[in-house]
């Protein structure tokens, strides 16, 4: 009986584990840019749209280069904090510190 308790512990640890790593997988992270890209386009207006680019590296695939103008980083924020709550653990980290890193980089432009 106690045997079983351990293992049933060590498997729920490792599947807590193993979630976590997913979410920091590049697919995942390509994903969730994709839905990002297009929520922060359609929060923008049209003639802003062009603007917003995210892609993967195709060599380095945890890197990703996103480009956009500087009116519209509002749009994508509000599109990252939209989709927080439904991506997994390791990725809602990731994008948060993205969200950091755009705010931060916007600000030295307003100054």
């Amino acid at each position: 009986m106690e045997d079983d308790l351990g293992f049933s512990m060590i498997d729920k640890l490792v599947k807590m584990i193993e979630d976590k790593k997913l979410g920091l997988d590049p697919e995942v992270l390509a994903y969730w840019f994709k839905i990002i890209e297009a929520d922060a386009k359609s929060l923008c207006p049209e003639d802003l749209r062009d603007s917003i680019s995210m892609k993967q590296d195709p060599v380095l695939w945890m890197k990703f280069k996103v480009k956009l103008s500087r009116r519209t980083v509002p749009f994508l924020i509000q599109a990252i904090e939209k989709n927080l709550s439904l991506m997994p653990y390791a990725t809602r980290l990731y994008f948060m510190k993205v969200g950091e890193i755009i705010e931060d980089e916007a600000s030295r432009f307003y100054v």
